[in-house]
């Protein structure tokens, strides 16, 4: 298994861990307590204006831990150059990402057209970004494997 895939599958991992963490923390000290907050708009707004930099920052971190501990156990260099196959792999990736968010966006102001509750339209936001960046990383190991 090559680095990038290695790479890929950590980042697949840690995505899953910060949305799993942090929705339990918002769940647990916003949402069980007052079930109405999920109408919200504030509440809603809050909560994604600090996942995004909890998200990066955390997956920087568990990246940089990543890179140190496969170069402790492989005693391998992280590839410092990306080559054409690297960039097309990457612009792939990128590209189903998009259409993914891009679905999910139109679904989520589509609940909102059909007049469905406002939180209906944010877990499918949040969820098209998470099942986005899933893809483009499952898209990734995908390539790797099979080439391009």
């Amino acid at each position: 298994m090559g680095h990038q895939e290695k790479q890929s599958i950590v980042s697949i991992i840690g995505s899953v861990l910060i949305i799993g963490f942090y929705t339990l923390y918002v769940y647990k000290n916003h949402v069980a307590g007052d079930p109405e907050i999920l109408n919200d708009f504030r509440f809603w707004g809050k909560s994604f204006l600090w996942l995004i930099p909890i998200g990066i920052v955390v997956q920087i971190v568990i990246l940089i831990l990543f890179a140190i501990g496969n170069t402790i156990v492989t005693q391998e260099k992280m590839p410092d150059i990306t080559d054409e196959r690297d960039k097309l792999i990457e612009l792939k990736s990128i590209r189903i990402s998009h259409w993914i968010f891009v679905v999910g966006f139109m679904l989520s102001m589509g609940s909102l057209a059909f007049g469905m509750k406002p939180s209906v339209m944010f877990i499918t936001l949040l969820s098209s970004g998470f099942i986005a960046s899933l893809a483009s990383e499952v898209a990734k190991i995908i390539y790797y494997r099979k080439g391009v």
